[in-house]
């Protein structure tokens, strides 16, 4: 299919090409006449470039190389636009690129099948449940691939997928869902520093740093993490057909390999090559893989390599200070 396909994307190419240079000649060099033949040739060869890429567009349109789009979430599962600060890596893209690639994987009529593959620690809720709702969404197979790890919030996002494929040395599991968060009270008071918060609401103050918890404080907020992890173990005993008391027991644990299997975390385990051996078997014919990305201009290079800088400095810090993240995650 691939072969085929692309030797009809260059015919295509080459015969748009041809056609739009003939054209051009035409009408900027030869019908001018000789005044204008140099400034006929510029203007030539420039719609010819133009050509050679509208009949690539135009090749790919109609012979196709690829039936599977293949969508990856890699790092620490987040989105820019808010959140709750888990700091990911430069060339991550958050949940709302993430989710966008799958949208234009489902509109994109040459793909037949997702592939979603999965590298990823954990993350933040809501983000990981708006990826699992796109692969819900997208119309076709979906298959999940796990490398090195899928943990925490990687599996929120698998339990949206058909099935979970995963390597024997492949971290998979941590069902559960956590609180953390920097409290510098007692650290303010020893250095002579105040602080007043005026609020309404007896819970309002409950999430600030600069006051110690109370009880109440962490049992409100214990029920907010309670809350959480059973919409978790419902979407993982559903994506995974396990029973709610089973993903219970795993107690958060991670698995490795079969073990993963044979907990029902994971359906399938094999390389690469395996998955889509699958997908070939799923779809009836050859599989064709490509790689759905977001797509950034200059500006969104700029930031990304003053992000590079930024999440270097802030994970050498955050390792010197032996501290973690504050917030609601699952990692």
């Amino acid at each position: 299919m691939g072969r085929l396909s692309r030797t009809g994307q260059a015919l295509v190419a080459l015969l748009v090409a041809i056609a739009v240079a003939a054209a051009a000649w035409f009408v900027f060099v030869d019908y001018p006449g000789s005044v204008a033949q140099l400034l006929g040739i510029v203007l030539a060869a420039i719609v010819t470039i133009a050509g050679l890429q509208l009949g690539g567009r135009l090749g790919a349109q109609l012979f196709p190389a690829y039936n599977v789009a293949e969508v990856a979430v890699e790092g620490p599962i987040t989105r820019d636009s808010g959140g709750l600060g888990i700091p990911r890596g430069p060339t991550t893209p958050d949940a709302d690129e993430i989710v966008a690639q799958i949208e234009r994987a489902d509109a994109d009529r040459n793909v037949e099948a997702l592939l979603l593959k999965l590298n990823t620690p954990g993350g933040e809720i809501v983000p990981s449940e708006d990826i699992r709702a796109a692969a819900v969404a997208f119309d076709g197979p979906t298959v999940a691939y796990a490398v090195d790890q899928c943990a925490s919030g990687g599996m929120w996002v698998a339990s949206g997928c058909d099935r979970l494929w995963a390597r024997e040395g492949t971290i998979v599991g941590s069902v559960g869902v956590r609180f953390a968060q920097f409290r510098v009270a007692e650290f303010l008071e020893a250095h002579g520093v105040d602080y007043e918060g005026i609020s309404a609401g007896e819970y309002k103050d409950a999430l600030s740093p600069f006051q110690p918890l109370e009880d109440e404080e962490r049992a409100y907020i214990s029920g907010l993490v309670d809350t959480w992890y059973d919409h978790f173990v419902e979407r993982v005993a559903e994506g995974f057909d396990m029973d709610e008391a089973a993903v219970r027991e795993t107690e958060a644990r991670v698995y490795l390999g079969e073990d993963a299997v044979e907990t029902g975390l994971v359906d399938d385990l094999g390389d690469r090559e395996a998955v889509e051996a699958h997908l070939e078997a799923r779809l009836g014919t050859g599989v064709d893989v490509e790689t759905f990305e977001p797509r950034r201009g200059l500006t969104g290079r700029l930031g990304a390599a003053t992000s590079r800088a930024a999440f270097a400095f802030g994970a050498g810090l955050g390792r010197a200070l032996g501290g973690d993240e504050s917030g609601l995650r699952m990692e």
